[in-house]
């Protein structure tokens, strides 16, 4: 912990499984072409990657 009792992030990421963080990897990569998409198809995406970080995040509730 830090000197003032807030847990540091480094704890944090050795408690979580690969497969969580690989998770929350894939799913950011979805917005890495964003802009070679026409922006109709934003939202579809946006979707999508908020889906799957939102799964991610359940993962990690089971931990």
């Amino acid at each position: 912990m830090n000197s003032d009792s807030t847990p540091s992030p480094m704890l944090f990421a050795a408690a979580r499984p690969a497969d969580v963080l690989g998770g929350i990897d894939e799913a950011m990569a979805g917005l890495a072409d964003l802009d070679a998409l026409p922006p109709e198809e934003h939202v579809a995406r946006f979707d999508a990657v908020h889906a799957a970080l939102a799964a991610a995040l359940a993962d990690v509730d089971r931990l």
